[in-house]
């Protein structure tokens, strides 16, 4: 049962990065975190967010939770998915130069980063999440988004 959840919870962490790309723009993400029903996304960005666009990230990533887009996976070496993609692919955490294939994860025309977890085969089985809280950290210049997902 915990890990269901925590499926659906990853799966949630790839459309609100969608949603927080499409509203603030920001691309890099930081670090992400999973246990249970809460996650956290952190992302580089360069202000504090008002309050607003906080809200109108989780409209957004909602709004795509219930179209029900599909979660597509394409593994590919890893030479094929820089060429293919270019660095949308990547976080600023790196992946291991070991690592020389990648299962690249495709909310189509939302979302796409190289992810190695497993996922909710469309996005309507994420169900509902909701904001938690967040904080803006301006020395090191982060956004954490945490959230719950119901």
């Amino acid at each position: 049962m915990r890990e269901m959840i925590e499926i659906r919870t990853h799966s949630a962490l790839h459309v609100l990065k969608g949603a927080t790309r499409k509203v603030l723009g920001a691309k890099w993400t930081a670090s992400t975190y999973v246990n249970g029903p809460h996650g956290r996304l952190t992302v580089q960005f360069e202000r504090k967010p008002t309050e607003e666009e906080i809200n109108r990230i989780f409209v957004e990533a909602q709004n795509k939770i219930n179209e029900g887009l599909p979660f597509i996976t394409e593994k590919l070496s890893r030479e094929e998915a820089e060429k293919k993609y270019g660095d949308e692919i990547y976080d600023l955490f790196p992946v291991p130069p070991e690592v020389k294939e990648l299962y690249i994860v495709i909310i189509p025309e939302w979302n796409i980063n190289a992810c190695n977890k497993q996922h909710v085969s469309n996005t309507k089985e994420i169900g509902e999440i909701k904001l938690d809280h967040w904080r803006y950290r301006n020395a090191k210049k982060l956004l954490e988004i945490s959230f719950n997902v119901i």
